[in-house]
């Protein structure tokens, strides 16, 4: 594989989930997760991450038709690699999915998908995808092992778990972001995009934007949380300065 060439900018996804999930507290339809994806395009996102789980604790099916139509922005549905969610992705074709590992007690992704481990579940699921013009990425953990299963998948893209680099304290910090930095690489060497998210905040999101072979970052939770307080599109306008700033 020809190496990925390093993009000149860093494109910043935001996953608008947790507005679902504030709407979903109470019922009905507001706030609007419609609206939101809006709000993302106003301020400078460059895409919209959905995850629509087994028990739809947030995104909703008919959420997924609403925010494309709400948008130009390219959707990345989140998905577990089940036939169910596989058929709703052929169905609404967004541009991007990216398997993600789920179970149902967890309240957040947790961990990297074991793209290792379940090769033979992933791969039709990939396969599939891909003859459909959807761009797959899986979400690992920075580890070469789990890369070179996206390569035998022929997964065009890879997401990095940064949730061990975003929880780290001390010395480990600059253990963790060497992992990224070197996966980073590792993918783009082998002609894989590298992507990254899970825990990214202000505080954190620059040693990551600053790695030259990431091509995008997909940061929800903390913006939503932060919108609380600022807005949606001002806290997107500073996450977006913060990555512009390093790269």
């Amino acid at each position: 594989m020809a190496n990925v060439l390093t993009p000149a900018r860093l494109r910043l996804g935001v996953n608008i989930d947790h507005v679902a999930t504030i709407r979903n507290a109470r019922g009905g339809e507001h706030p609007d997760p419609a609206r939101a994806a809006q709000i993302v395009a106003q301020a400078g996102g460059d895409g919209i991450t959905v995850h629509l789980r087994e028990d739809r604790r947030h995104i909703r099916d008919e959420d997924l038709e609403r925010v494309a139509s709400a948008t130009g922005l390219p959707i990345n549905l989140e998905m577990a690699a089940t036939e169910e969610m596989l058929d709703i992705a052929l169905r609404h074709r967004p541009h991007a999915a990216c398997i993600v590992p789920e179970r149902r007690e967890e309240r957040t992704t947790e961990g990297g998908l074991d793209a290792a481990g379940q090769h033979n579940r992933l791969a039709p699921i990939v396969a599939r995808l891909s003859d459909a013009g959807i761009r797959v990425s899986l979400f690992i953990a920075p580890e070469p092992r789990q890369i070179e299963a996206a390569i035998k998948l022929s997964a065009p893209v890879v997401e990095f778990h940064t949730g061990e680099y975003a929880h780290a304290e001390g010395e480990q910090v600059a253990v963790e972001l060497r992992r990224i930095v070197d996966m980073a690489a590792l993918a783009a060497k082998n002609g894989i995009e590298p992507h990254a998210g899970h825990g990214l905040t202000y505080e954190n999101v620059q040693p990551i934007a600053a790695i030259p072979q990431l091509a995008e970052l997909n940061i929800g939770h903390y913006l939503i949380g932060e919108a609380i307080f600022c807005g949606l599109e001002t806290s997107v306008r500073r996450m977006r300065q913060l990555m512009d700033e390093v790269r």
